[in-house]
């Protein structure tokens, strides 16, 4: 005998909910509302229509990103992304070197070789 956790009404109707992206403005605006102390977690995870476990995560995650906003200097992601941006404006840097090293021996090896790839000088003895 199969033990089944849901009822089939309620395996279908749980099919049926789709998984929802909320906006960053969305999730700051419920977690101050919980941070108010007005309502409990429970009650505004209900009036939003939100797991307790997904408001409790973004609570979380607002309490462990709260002092990024008063740090002095770039933030974690801006250093990231200046990094990032020398590292390529270096590798732009080295390939146009090599594009300039790559022509200036083509010049050079015109001539020196036929179209078969053979060389065409000959050292006099």
């Amino acid at each position: 005998m199969r033990h089944e956790k849901y009822n089939r009404s309620e395996y279908n109707e749980a099919m049926k909910r789709k998984r929802r992206n909320y906006s960053a403005e969305f999730k700051s605006n419920v977690v101050l509302e919980l941070l108010s102390g007005q309502h409990t977690l429970n009650e505004l995870a209900e009036k939003h229509q939100i797991a307790p476990a997904t408001l409790s995560g973004w609570h979380k995650q607002f309490q462990e990103r709260a002092a990024e906003i008063f740090q002095r200097g770039p933030s974690e992601q801006e250093r990231i992304l200046e990094e990032k941006e020398h590292e390529i404006a270096l590798l732009q840097q080295k390939v146009g070197q090599l594009v300039l090293e790559r022509d200036w021996l083509k010049k050079k090896s015109d001539g020196i070789f036929d179209s078969s790839g053979t060389s065409q000088t000959r050292f006099s003895r």
